[in-house]
């Protein structure tokens, strides 16, 4: 997610806007009604010009630098040129666009409805229909993430005799599989605003988070079959947690938190991202051992067989144009906004107070996501998948490189595994939202928790998460078997941080899951994990979640340790003193 979304959900209830310097004057004769203002097209330009750049500079500034960076290291170390470059830069001008508009239309359509609804919604209603409308909600907004749909994009590309319970949950079982994950979602909101009114520690919900979800973990990979489905499962974690879901659960916990007296504390804003990650985690592996028992491998594949038959045979004009990624654009907002309109006006029996700018801001939400959708297939997803294909070529023979193997075996899979790195590293860095996370800890810690060191710290650790993520696929270990000690070691860690420490560590993995970031690692991992004949190429972004927050986590220990050596000292240089 972008932590400034985050942010802004937080404070979004306390902020006041003035309209007066813009506000028409009263026509005396007009009985209170404001009279028109004569502006000319050229004026409205100058007022709107401004502010429509500032919105799409934000995304440029998070796409461009990614898309050179890829696009620089394949044909300049990879020697291999841009295929289909003119329908790549219309895609990726198409996700800039996209996400500009998309975001605009949640800050000024969505997010209204959450604070709106989190205000009145505890006075009106029992808490047993509140939680429900929240756990409903879940569903809602994980559908709207335009990252989910990544998910559903790049099932085709998984390999049916290598992995038939990860081709079946991502081409035959998509509806439920995003029904469960947004169980997963409305589950953690539940559970993060009850945490809210009762003011419980983050640490125990962790625990008893992470414990059936080793459990089923290792269930899982211990099958042969289910194990393949690892990588899915908890990169789904990260997808959940983005622009639409944290902002809009959050404003909604909050105005609840505050209606019941309990939302003052610094810290309340903290615990929905980690709660909303881990629970999609669980619900995704509970769906695949379900399905192990419904249907076997070789039905699976019998059945793609024919179905792939079916497809050659009469080719659909839905494949060949982007009419289906604008319906699952409109598909995936227009519930969601039907949901929120129902809880308004119906269970609440309230009215918008500015109808016609909520009306302006969802309809820019549903073209917004349906110009993402476009840009996501034939421009992050496409950049990532070309870039992912041609990596191993530093280090092994590929048929679509000339130059190959560009590099010796042990140096290429070094410059492979540094670029991942580097790529890691240097687009969490110029992320703005870290920047505002940073900001947020250094006076919730009262500058022990400097902002620099928290930006490095997360930025090398998911610098080091997705090194991991393509070393997983290159030399082909298993992710389990990293994974689950990782998260083992965040456990020790937790049980000795403080609340403050745990609730910041634990929730800073959501800077690296954004709505650019995430289909481009999951393209490229599939298309890594494609050309070396990986099984699958999910779990990049499982590993670059928990590694920021194992760098938090440890950085906090340090502090704690400085700190308490520090007082000691002037403890020992005050008593000196008095004697």
């Amino acid at each position: 997610m972008r932590y400034s979304d985050y942010l802004n959900a937080v404070s979004f209830k306390h902020k006041t806007i003035s309209y007066n310097i813009l506000a028409p004057a009263v026509d005396p004769n007009s009985q209170g009604r404001p009279a028109k203002l004569d502006i000319s097209l050229k004026q409205s330009l100058a007022l709107i010009g401004p502010y429509c750049f500032s919105r799409i500079m934000e995304q440029v500034k998070a796409v461009v630098p990614l898309a050179a960076y890829l696009i620089l290291f394949q044909t300049l170390i990879l020697r291999h040129p841009i295929d289909s470059a003119l329908m790549l830069g219309g895609g990726l001008a198409a996700v800039i666009i996209g996400l500009a508009i998309f975001m605009e239309g949640l800050n000024t359509g969505l997010m209204p409805f959450g604070t709106i609804i989190g205000d009145n919604l505890p006075k009106k209603a029992a808490m047993s229909v509140v939680l429900i409308i929240i756990g409903i909600l879940g569903v809602g907004v994980t559908f709207a993430e335009p990252a989910i749909g990544a998910l559903q994009a790049f099932g085709s590309s998984v390999d049916v005799a290598k992995a038939p319970y990860l081709f079946e949950l991502l081409n035959n079982w998509t509806l439920p599989l995003v029904l469960m994950v947004g169980a997963g979602v409305g589950l953690a909101a539940i559970l993060g605003t009850v945490r809210f009114v009762r003011g419980w520690s983050l640490k125990p919900m962790i625990y008893c988070a992470l414990v059936p979800v080793m459990l089923l973990t290792g269930y899982a990979w211990l099958d042969p079959n289910l194990r393949s489905i690892l990588g899915l499962a908890w990169d789904c974690g990260a997808v959940t947690t983005g622009p639409v879901t944290v902002p809009l659960v959050l404003s909604l916990g909050i105005g609840i938190a505050n209606a019941a007296g309990k939302g003052e504390s610094s810290l309340s804003g903290f615990g929905v991202v980690t709660l909303a990650s881990l629970f999609p985690i669980l619900a995704v592996l509970i769906l695949a051992i379900f399905l192990s028992f419904t249907i076997t491998p070789d039905e699976i594949i019998e059945a793609a067989s024919l179905a792939q038959s079916a497809v050659m045979s009469e080719p659909s004009v839905w494949d060949q144009t982007p009419l289906v990624e604008i319906v699952s654009g409109v598909r995936a907002i227009l519930p969601l906004v039907v949901f929120l309109m129902f809880v308004l006006f119906v269970v609440l029996r309230s009215k918008l107070p500015n109808r016609l700018v909520t009306i302006y801001g969802l309809t820019l939400s549903i073209v917004g996501m349906c110009v993402f959708n476009v840009g996501l297939t034939y421009g992050l997803g496409a950049i990532g998948a070309q870039t992912g294909g041609v990596l191993p070529a530093a280090f092994m023979e590929l048929p679509v490189s000339q130059f190959s193997p560009i590099f010796p075996e042990l140096v290429g899979i070094v410059i492979v595994i540094g670029f991942a790195f580097l790529m890691g590293f240097g687009a969490t860095l110029a992320e703005p939202a870290l920047n505002a996370l940073g900001l947020t800890v250094q006076n919730l810690t009262n500058g022990a928790f400097k902002k620099s060191m928290l930006m490095y710290s997360v930025a090398t650790g998911v610098a080091v998460g997705i090194a991991l993520g393509i070393a997983k696929l290159v030399l082909g270990f298993d992710l389990a078997t990293v994974l689950i000690p990782l998260y083992l070691l965040g456990v020790v860690l937790t049980i000795f941080s403080t609340e403050e420490f745990v609730n910041v560590a634990w929730d800073s993995a959501g800077v690296t899951t954004g709505p650019v970031t995430v289909p481009l690692v999951l393209a490229m991992g599939l298309g890594l994990g494609s050309a070396v004949s990986a099984v699958e190429g999910f779990g990049i972004l499982s590993l670059a979640s928990i590694c920021p927050i194992l760098a938090v986590l440890t950085m906090g220990l340090v502090i704690q340790y400085v700190n308490k050596h520090k007082n000691r000292e002037d403890e020992t240089t005050g008593s000196e003193v008095f004697i």
